[in-house]
């Protein structure tokens, strides 16, 4: 009887599909990966089949989010098309008790300076080295505060990454304070305007010496968004428009939902230079259903 059971079973799992893969890809912690000056936490995560020379997607939560809230919720179509791409995303984790990144302090704003993004780069130098990544194909992308730290990222470590796409950002620096704050409520309220050239400078100025391209940049926006308000987006369009030796007129703008407007600066493919969508009507709730897959094109992780 039992011989007959195990025969059954044996059947079955071979007519529906049941048995457990040998290993299944999870998000995993790792730990003393390199210097981490703020305790940030690192997760990374490896799909069943990697590709011999996988991207490499760094993906960033948001305020009061964990590498698993953003792996499982609004970054979900990330990690699915990490499985059919076979591309590694690492996944920082903030500690401090609000669960926000720094992206105000000085130490925060300067390459190599001690902050937060010192030790996300940490991350990505192991996950380099352990995955056999490809080098030109290293991408950051993240959502609110996320967001502002994939901007800030860009701007430290131009050298380092190919193309960002911030949903619900500000531009890199925007967000300085220097006293000890994290939070800069003229930036947050869209009041702090300046010049594109301003702006690239602000940017440069975090990585003094540094004459070589800036990555490509995707940058999302709500226009009733009240947390990070709306001209935030104007002026991140100002600053990696200039960076990237731009002018401020789009090649491109079409509209491809009803409530988006895209503009593309540079040039006018599906990885433009620079690409802003504004979603009309929407609040600080992005990305939406089906705009990951936008960034997954245009961040080049779709093949």
């Amino acid at each position: 009887m039992k011989r007959m059971l195990g025969v059954l079973v044996a059947l079955l799992v071979m007519v529906t599909g049941l048995a457990a893969p040998a290993h299944a890809a999870a998000l995993t912690r790792v730990t003393n990966f390199g210097n981490n000056p703020t305790n940030l936490n690192m997760y990374v995560y490896a799909p069943d089949r990697v590709a011999a020379k996988p991207a490499l997607l760094v993906l960033v939560h948001y305020c009061g989010g964990s590498a698993s809230s953003v792996f499982g919720w609004n970054g979900k179509d990330y990690a699915t098309a990490a499985d059919r791409y076979g591309y590694v995303m690492v996944l920082p984790e903030a500690t401090r008790s609000e669960k926000c990144f720094d992206v105000s302090t000085p130490n925060a704003l300067r390459r190599n300076g001690g902050g937060d993004s010192t030790g996300i780069m940490s991350m990505v130098a192991w996950a380099k080295s352990r995955y056999n990544v490809d080098p030109a194909r290293v991408v950051v992308s993240g959502f609110s505060s996320g967001a502002m730290m994939t901007n800030v990222l860009a701007a430290q470590y131009p050298d380092v990454f190919a193309a960002a796409s911030a949903f619900s950002g500000v531009p890199a620096g925007c967000f300085a304070t220097t006293n000890g704050s994290l939070w800069n409520s003229t930036c947050s309220g869209g009041k702090s305007i300046k010049t594109a050239q301003q702006w690239g400078d602000l940017a440069r100025s975090m990585y003094p010496g540094y004459t070589g391209r800036y990555p490509r940049m995707q940058l999302w926006h709500g226009t009733t968004d009240t947390t990070l308000a709306y001209p935030n987006f104007g002026e991140e369009i100002k600053q990696w428009t200039n960076l990237n030796g731009l002018g401020q007129t789009p090649a491109f703008t079409d509209h491809p939902q009803s409530s988006w407007t895209r503009t593309r600066y540079g040039t006018t493919s599906t990885q433009a230079t620079v690409e802003g969508v504004s979603i009309a009507g929407v609040g600080h709730s992005l990305p939406m259903t089906g705009q990951l897959a936008y960034a997954i094109s245009f961040l080049g992780l779709d093949h």
